[in-house]
């Protein structure tokens, strides 16, 4: 999942503009852009949280830790390719992995990502009620520091697979700059398509609902809500459909994915109106 630095905005001036009717002509509302650049905040911490998704599953797979069996042989998309991956102990769980990108490496699927991931797995992955433990070490993905902790825990039912996703004390500091944000909240994740071929992770398909906060350094706050659900390929670098809502006091953004097409896409708007083009990561 390719994290670059987010934003071509196409009509930041427009956002200015828009702004002046509530103050003056040319000086911008702080806080219509203090939602704007959460909600840009918020866009790389999907993607971040997605591309941990991927790291996860694909170390569990390549393990044997899916569903138990010891002789599959899963299709994926070579997140690992340039990782080193240690799992303990062998016969019991809990279960410990590592993943060690070293000082910096691209694997087949593109992304850079630097330093180690630690997950303690409780359970085979698809078994209901297991729980993975996600913690960073000094781990960042295209350059961007990722902090926090991650917490998996499986509620499928016969009717299908799904889990939640919790983040607490999420940081990213951003790559140039130094400037950071922090995260936290709770997704539902629901698989939609694959189930029924578990061995090729490549035609899995995810419906993801929730909340979240997202916090700037001067301690702005902003909640957001998924209006209709995200989808997520794992395919698609981005979530490819979906729409969410970032809420302020007296105004509120729209994060809108698209139609399903897997493109880097979105469009931003403030309060209904004021369209703003960005490329996701």
């Amino acid at each position: 999942m390719k994290l670059k630095k987010i934003f071509a905005l196409l009509s930041l001036p427009s956002l200015f503009f828009f702004s002046a009717c509530q103050k003056s002509e040319t000086e911008p509302d702080p806080e219509i852009e203090t939602t704007f650049k959460l909600t840009e905040n918020q866009a790389v911490s999907e993607s971040i949280n997605d591309d941990a998704n991927v790291v996860f599953f694909e170390a569990a797979a390549n393990a044997h830790l899916m569903a138990g069996r010891l002789t599959q042989v899963y299709q994926t998309t070579n997140t690992l390719s340039c990782a080193t991956v240690t799992v303990t102990p062998q016969n019991s769980f809990p279960k410990t992995i590592v993943i060690d990108f070293g000082n910096g490496c691209t694997s087949v699927d593109g992304v850079s990502r630097a330093g180690k991931i630690n997950i303690t797995l409780s359970d085979s992955v698809h078994h209901p009620g297991a729980t993975a433990v996600m913690t960073f070490n000094n781990y960042s993905t295209v350059g961007y520091k990722v902090e926090g902790t991650i917490t998996w825990t499986n509620t499928s039912t016969p009717n299908g697979v799904s889990w939640t996703r919790q983040i607490a004390n999420g940081k990213v500091t951003e790559p140039l700059g130094g400037y950071y944000w922090t995260h936290e909240g709770t997704k539902n994740v629901t698989q939609t398509a694959g189930a029924n071929t578990p061995l090729n992770l490549l035609d899995d398909v995810y419906s993801v609902t929730g909340s979240h906060t997202v916090t700037n350094p001067a301690g702005k706050t902003r909640t957001v809500t998924i209006l209709e659900a995200l989808e997520k390929k794992t395919t698609c670098h981005n979530v490819s459909k979906g729409k969410m809502k970032i809420q302020a006091q007296t105004h509120f953004a729209i994060l809108d994915y698209g139609d399903g097409t897997c493109d880097n896409v979105a469009i931003i708007t403030i309060d209904g109106v004021l369209p703003i083009t960005i490329l996701l990561p």
